[in-house]
């Protein structure tokens, strides 16, 4: 990490919930997604911003995939999934782009993994994953894409934990979560990956706390520090060494809440909220700001165009 950059972060982690809860950092508005959608995934490849499947409007799972140019500000619609998806994994890699898991458009959990080559604008099929889930977290650590959690069959919870090496083609399974849950934001930060909040059995009046993070040195989990508050239809990123936890939804309704967790303390710190409140959203993250694109703004099936990015520093770089 660069001298400014961890500047940066100790002025972010200087308030936390057991200080004055101080809010770091700024939001500001970004070009909207052409097709309002909830229930999507995003990442960033070769400096654009790709935005997969989700619900539109109507309720209906889509194929569609759009592409933000960072550079220039322009959305463009690129070629479809192979087949619908909502609730799916995504991860950039090689200069590819993978989907994985996901329902169908009946809600069936997937084995599929699509991988898109944007020199080609082609997609093809790489090896299915060994547990069929949707409502999954996934990231890449040290160039291995991990997918982690989700509803399998039955429409319960898995504690499967797979990894994919791009080079073989080939998956394999390691520490199982321990907490079996969807909806959950997983970020590969530090030695390994965090695991943060969802549901269990896809119930949003059943939303967690619970963190744990996985240790890839030693193919092992530990629970550590709980989030601020019980979430689930979170999105998560990884930002100047924190991982990022945004929004969410429950019975009462949807919010806007903004979490960072610094996994060398053990400890979260309260964000400044996103202007939209809403679920099912993307989030990636380019040249240390971080996107925030779709989702629901009510809780259950609605959906929004919001795109809106975050510099964890703007608020207090000027001090």
């Amino acid at each position: 990490m660069t001298a400014p950059a961890v500047a940066l972060l100790a002025v972010a982690l200087a308030g936390t919930l057991a200080g004055d809860a101080a809010r770091e950092g700024r939001w500001s508005p970004a070009a909207p997604l052409p097709t309002p959608r909830t229930e999507v995934a995003a990442a960033v490849l070769d400096g654009r911003l790709y935005v997969v499947g989700g619900f539109t409007a109507e309720g209906r799972a889509t194929d569609l995939v759009e592409v933000y140019d960072l550079a220039s500000g322009v959305w463009q619609a690129v070629r479809p999934l192979p087949a619908p998806r909502h609730h799916v994994g995504i991860a950039a890699q090689g200069g590819r782009l993978y989907v994985i898991g996901g329902y169908g458009p009946a809600w069936e959990p997937s084995a599929d993994v699509f991988v898109y080559d944007p020199g080609t604008d082609r997609w093809s099929r790489a090896a299915p994953l060994p547990t069929a889930r949707g409502a999954l977290g996934a990231a890449v650590h040290d160039g291995r894409i991990h997918a982690v959690g989700g509803v399998g069959e039955g429409r319960r919870n898995t504690g499967a934990h797979e990894v994919y090496d791009p080079a073989a083609d080939r998956w394999a399974p390691l520490a199982p979560l321990p907490t079996p849950r969807d909806h959950l934001a997983v970020v590969a930060v530090g030695q390994g990956l965090v695991a943060a909040g969802g549901r269990l059995d896809g119930d949003f009046g059943r939303n967690l706390r619970v963190t744990e993070v996985y240790d890839a040195r030693r193919d092992a989990w530990r629970a550590a520090a709980p989030m601020p508050a019980p979430r689930s239809g979170v999105g998560g990123a990884a930002l100047l060494g924190l991982a990022i936890v945004l929004g969410g939804e429950s019975r009462e309704g949807t919010y806007a809440d903004a979490f960072a967790y610094d996994p060398s303390a053990d400890r979260w710190t309260v964000l400044a909220p996103m202007p939209t409140a809403r679920h099912g959203l993307g989030v990636a993250v380019h040249a240390d700001r971080l996107h925030a694109v779709g989702g629901g703004p009510r809780p259950g099936l609605s959906v929004t165009g919001a795109h809106e990015q975050f510099d964890l520093g703007a608020a207090s770089g000027a001090r």
